[in-house]
């Protein structure tokens, strides 16, 4: 029954600096995918090169202390690809990583930036990563796609949806999106357990928003709808700090 946790941890130096090694092996997750990772591998000490216990697989981003996701592994995963995009895959965005019987696609969405400076590229992503997962399951692939989607989906998914409507991961384009990813036959796996509004993943470092938890749901474990029975729990670790996220936990049978 492995465990998968996803995290956006804002800069794996800084995370390591706030003992993520230590949370790392005190939580013992099978899998755990990080995103925003801001660092190559040549930067790093050995402890996160080469944590006991672990195997560590990087996708950085081509411009340095940007972007980049990585995949602390208990076992080493049958093979890893990128989206196969450059116009992507430069900001590392995207990892697959292909398990015995099922695939990991670890991301980091694009964030539209203030203004939509940035929506289209992001679009663009979105759709290139449906069509990728889309292309995996017609392979028989079962998937979980984790990572910082840089979307709330609904009001419930944020402390302010009022006041947030021309914000970047609340624009209508965005959640118009989720709402078709999740159409097209993937499954938002936290909401099939919890239904309650005032569960976040990020909040603002601004305004003291985490310890009043002013926050936004914007990181997932989607499931394509053939794989939702083998999850027998989604949940959000809002304790753990460490990050202006925490990490989310999905327990597959």
């Amino acid at each position: 029954m492995p465990d998968i946790v996803s995290w956006n941890i804002n800069g794996i130096r800084a995370a390591h600096g706030h003992g993520f090694l230590d949370w790392l092996h005190k939580q013992r997750p099978d899998i755990c995918c990080v995103q925003e990772i801001k660092a190559t591998p040549d930067q790093l000490p050995t402890a996160l090169r080469e944590p006991e216990g672990y195997h560590v697989f990087w996708t950085p981003a081509e411009r340095k202390g940007y972007s980049g996701v990585a995949a602390f592994t208990r076992e080493p995963p049958e093979a890893i690809e990128t989206l196969g995009m450059p116009a992507y895959d430069c900001e590392g965005r995207v990892q697959i990583l292909h398990l015995p019987g099922f695939s990991v696609v670890n991301t980091y969405f694009p964030n539209s930036q203030e203004g939509g400076a940035r929506l289209d590229y992001k679009l663009g992503f979105c759709n290139a990563l449906l069509q990728r997962c889309s292309e995996l399951r017609s392979d028989g692939r079962q998937l979980v796609i984790c990572g910082d989607y840089n979307i709330a989906h609904r009001p419930i998914d944020l402390a302010n949806p009022q006041s947030n409507e021309k914000n970047p991961g609340y624009l209508p384009a965005e959640r118009d999106w989720m709402s078709r990813f999740l159409d097209a036959g993937y499954v938002d796996t936290f909401r099939l357990f919890t239904k309650d509004p005032g569960n976040y993943t990020w909040w603002t470092y601004r305004f003291n928003a985490r310890a009043r938890n002013i926050g936004w749901r914007i990181d997932y474990h989607c499931v394509n709808e053939e794989f939702r029975d083998k999850v027998k729990s989604s949940s959000i670790l809002a304790d753990v700090k460490g990050s202006d996220h925490c990490p989310i936990l999905i327990r597959i049978q």
